[in-house]
């Protein structure tokens, strides 16, 4: 899978989306192909995957951890499944927030550990085994939806309301990660994200194939030491410009700004201009959650940078307050019938 995402995905059309249109045209075959005759394993409990369209975020994270919430919230024990996106480990390992550092686990799964029991696996079957295993009663796999190698119970795609699916086009064309109609055909529902215009023609898709819609927004939580303050805005996420709007809709003036790309770990040189650059003009240093763990369990610059930075935290916030129950009742519902016809 493509792990940057170029500009060009994310406007209409050009002649480099064209160009490409024979080896997306394949890419999407085979994807298309893979999705529909996926051998998939069982566990004995509900799976929930939230999963995208697209390469890039639309807020599948924190989408995870407000549906585990509603699920602690109810006596459930959730247990999150992740890859491990950008972690060194290849080995089915129970996340310990406390003493894992994202370059072994990835950043997702230390945040994710922060919420719920939390296992990484290259193998998502073997992962959901040991998260059986340790006690959890519900799985919340966080991405995996077009090669999910796991029965799944109830599949939670998210599309972000200003972005949607950027120029329509297959990778390497494109974001979309395999054709649209057969992600349709799998999916349960829609989370559109916003109020933005870019997802509607598939949320419309969606409903006329009888799929559920949902809708919620990313809602950052109040900081009144950012009101009014001059900060540096430093992030390595999918979409930056939505964080710097988040920023300044907490009150701060952005007086300097640096995107880094997606998941990507700082290098010392990178550190230490960072913090030269925001000493230079007395700026606060701010950015995300989940660029922040990435510099925790370091020494030196980097903690340094993490001491003086602040993390900007946000939630996703369901616009139909028991969304996140309907799909966890859902999802068991399914399961119940999945387990019935196995016997």
């Amino acid at each position: 899978m493509v792990s940057e995402a170029p500009p060009f995905w994310w406007t209409k059309a050009d002649w480099r989306a064209w160009g490409l249109s024979p080896i997306s045209f394949l890419y999407g075959r085979i994807a298309g192909r893979r999705m529909r005759n996926a051998k998939r394993g069982s566990v004995p409990v509900p799976v929930i995957c939230i999963g995208n369209f697209t390469v890039g975020g639309a807020g599948k994270t924190p989408t995870a951890i407000a549906i585990a919430r509603a699920a602690i919230a109810r006596g459930l024990k959730p247990g999150f499944l992740s890859r491990g996106y950008g972690g060194s480990l290849d080995v089915v390992t129970v996340v310990d927030p406390h003493h894992h550092r994202a370059d072994a686990v990835g950043d997702e799964a230390l945040l994710l550990a922060r919420e719920a029991m939390t296992v990484i696996s290259r193998r998502r079957v073997d992962g959901a085994k040991r998260l059986v295993s340790e006690g959890a009663d519900i799985i919340i796999m966080d991405d995996g939806f077009q090669s999910a190698r796991l029965e799944l119970d109830f599949a939670l795609v998210v599309i972000d309301s200003n972005r949607g699916i950027g120029n329509g086009h297959l990778v390497p064309g494109g974001p979309v990660r395999a054709p649209i109609s057969e992600q349709m055909h799998q999916l349960s529902a829609i989370l559109k994200v916003g109020n933005g215009p870019a997802a509607d023609a598939l949320v419309r898709q969606a409903a006329r194939a009888g799929k559920q819609i949902h809708v919620a927004s990313v809602v950052p939580r109040p900081d009144p030491s950012l009101v009014n303050r001059h900060v540096f805005a430093y992030v390595g996420i999918a979409d930056p410009e939505k964080f710097y709007r988040t920023v300044v809709s907490l009150g701060a003036a952005i007086v300097e700004r640096r995107a880094f790309p997606d998941h990507h770990y700082f290098t010392e040189d990178e550190i230490a201009d960072l913090l030269k650059d925001a000493a230079k003009q007395d700026l606060l240093p701010v950015t995300t959650s989940k660029d922040a763990v990435r510099l925790t369990g370091h020494s030196g610059k980097a903690k340094e940078l993490a001491d003086k930075t602040t993390v900007v935290e946000i939630d996703m916030v369901f616009d139909d307050p028991r969304a996140a129950h309907h799909i966890i009742d859902a999802a068991i519902a399914n399961c119940r019938q999945r387990l019935l016809k196995a016997r």
